[in-house]
């Protein structure tokens, strides 16, 4: 198990370090810089205390947020997160190939159906739960 996680680790350090090198590569590294300080703002600002205010109020109305109901959460927050840039900037672009697609309904789709998949795998565990009291 110790190899595994020097192996892992220092595969992370080497990806880490060959990223730093293609940062310093860009015409103004400093922007990418900002951006990526910008996420770990945003992670711990935001995303981080709103995923603990759910996980509280689920727990304070008796919900148990576990296996299918916390993947799905977790599905959908990130792809949130993934869309937000299109999501923020919607409108005509000087290039239509670059954005080319409606991401407001095609997000607005998948929410569905992460709510569809949930609601059907809780309705299927109530009725295994209900039918196995009675037998």
């Amino acid at each position: 198990m110790t190899g595994w996680r020097y192996m892992t680790g220092g595969t992370g350090l080497m990806l880490a370090g060959w990223g730093g090198w293609l940062l310093l590569q860009q015409p103004e590294p400093w922007r990418i810089a900002v951006w990526l300080g910008g996420a770990v703002v945003v992670h711990d600002a935001f995303l981080a205390p709103l995923v603990l205010a759910i996980a509280a109020l689920a727990a304070v109305a008796g919900l148990r947020l576990r296996g299918v109901p916390r993947g799905s959460l977790i599905v959908a927050g990130s792809l949130t997160a993934v869309a937000l840039p299109p999501l923020l900037r919607p409108g005509a672009v000087a290039n239509p190939t670059v954005l080319p697609l409606d991401y407001l309904r095609n997000w607005l789709l998948t929410m569905v159906a992460i709510a569809l998949f949930t609601a059907a795998h809780a309705g299927v565990r109530a009725v295994r739960h209900r039918a196995g009291r009675r037998t």
